[in-house]
């Protein structure tokens, strides 16, 4: 009896074992928050922002139009935008693989937003509202819309945490959160410079409203202290944005005579 009892004894000195020598997980917000005065600022900043945009909506008589580029440029365009996301998606890695030396026990948060309901939801309103240019240029109003709806999000939310991401790297936090956050940049100018190659786009009021209101709740979430989303306050805020970003892109496509005059397109 004694005897049969030594391999679990054994087994279970092992496993103590090896649960000691885990790192021990990192499980801080993913950004510091603000606070005092700087939080004051930020929102007094977010909303002059949102005041220039509602500005912008009163003083825009009709939908605005955009000069579309050659193909040759549209070409480049595409391509420079490929090229973001592959920079962007490298970037990350090498990042991710930084973080994980100097912080062996850090686990990535997961905060559920409902930005996958929200595109859904984008990508077929745009699609019924683009349907009389033809179904070539209606799907990929619905795919360039959606695809660029979060990118209205995330450029001023990325400079409002770039500079407060947690956990920091040591010896150069800045040198490493520009390697991550510049690409992120690229790929969110080069998104939204696509929606330029659509002739269902225009640049509306209510689209600028909706922007406009979008920082508003910038505004309120950093008298909050712009906190990481994991408290019922700042993830409702998240959640309301985002919304509102998705809201912003459906405006940039619901304006009237919607179809072109002359033909359709096929």
């Amino acid at each position: 009896m004694w005897a049969e009892g030594l391999p679990r004894v054994d087994a279970l000195l092992r496993l103590a074992q090896a649960q000691e020598a885990l790192p021990p997980r990192y499980e801080q917000a993913h950004w510091v928050s603000y606070g005092g005065g700087e939080a004051i600022l930020l929102a007094f900043v977010l909303l002059v922002v949102a005041s220039g945009f509602a500005y912008a909506a009163k003083r825009l008589p009709a939908p605005l139009g955009v000069t579309r580029p050659g193909v040759t440029a549209a070409g480049f365009m595409i391509t420079i935008w490929l090229l973001a996301i592959y920079t962007a998606g490298v970037a990350a890695f090498v990042y991710g693989l930084q973080v994980k030396q100097a912080f062996p026990g850090f686990t990535a948060a997961h905060v559920r937003v409902g930005t996958f309901i929200d595109a859904t939801v984008a990508l077929f309103v745009i699609l019924y509202l683009t349907r009389r240019w033809g179904w070539k240029i209606a799907l990929a109003s619905a795919i360039i819309g959606t695809a660029a709806a979060p990118m209205i999000f995330e450029f001023p939310f990325d400079l409002i945490i770039m500079t407060r991401t947690n956990p920091p790297l040591p010896n150069h936090p800045m040198l490493y959160r520009q390697l991550f956050f510049l690409p992120l940049f690229l790929v969110e100018f080069s998104t939204l410079s696509l929606l330029i190659l659509l002739p269902s786009m225009r640049v509306t009021a209510h689209a600028c409203f909706a922007v406009a209101a979008m920082f508003v709740v910038f505004a309120i979430w950093a008298a909050f202290g712009f906190a990481f989303p994991s408290q019922p306050v700042p993830l409702a805020l998240n959640v309301i944005s985002k919304i509102l970003c998705f809201v912003a892109a459906i405006m940039l496509f619901a304006w009237a005579d919607n179809k072109p005059s002359g033909s359709r397109a096929g």
